[in-house]
């Protein structure tokens, strides 16, 4: 947890209240539902929370703002970003049940009411938003091909709508032919060694 306050040192009391809340409540269900590799729970505000968190150094999302998470799996990077911006609304799908099921006890134990879920494939999807976010899901050309005429057309925020996708290694192969696209290495907000590698994508729609 001081990871994450030495990071965010404006958080409010009720935020600050819902991050400490998270490793107890991950515990719990991850007994009942695996959603996080078991040797990450000790580990989950680095690498699962403040990684989430890199979004929130990279953009500021405007009161209003709709942002879709595909692929949430348990609720990363949806519920941290909820937490920070907690005038956002949130859309949290993934395509395995038991996940949503862990989204939504998650999001309610910390009563987050700016998070909605859905279970669905990821082509099935019907929603208007302004970005998608999502981490470890699939290549940027299928990410691209699946949100494709879902962004809305007016952008209210510092940069367009589009997607911001959490990658790590070398992108570079992923990215051929991808045009309107900027990668920030996530080293550049956070010293840790575990994001020594690891990047923030954008690709505006």
């Amino acid at each position: 947890m001081k990871i994450i306050l030495d990071k965010f040192p404006d958080l409010s009391e009720k935020q600050i209240s819902q991050f400490s809340k998270l490793k107890d409540l991950y515990t719990y269900w991850n007994d009942k539902i695996n959603v996080i590799s078991r040797k990450d729970i000790e580990n989950i505000y680095l690498r699962h929370i403040l990684h989430s968190l890199a979004i929130a150094k990279f953009i500021t999302f405007k009161n209003g703002t709709t942002v879709l998470d595909l692929g949430t799996g348990g609720g990363f990077p949806g519920i941290p970003l909820s937490i920070i911006f907690p005038n956002t609304n949130f859309i949290l799908s993934d395509s395995i049940k038991k996940k949503i099921l862990v989204v939504n006890e998650v999001a309610k134990q910390l009563g987050l009411e700016n998070v909605k879920s859905e279970w669905s494939r990821a082509e099935n999807l019907n929603h208007k938003y302004d970005f998608l976010v999502t981490r470890a899901v699939a290549k940027m050309p299928k990410i691209i091909e699946w949100s494709k005429g879902n962004f809305n057309p007016i952008s209210i925020n510092e940069i367009s709508n589009g997607i911001i996708a959490l990658k790590g290694g070398d992108v570079t192969k992923e990215l051929l032919g991808i045009e309107k696209k900027k990668i920030v290495d996530i080293k550049n907000f956070f010293d840790n060694h575990y994001f020594i590698d690891k990047k923030i994508v954008y690709v505006s729609s």
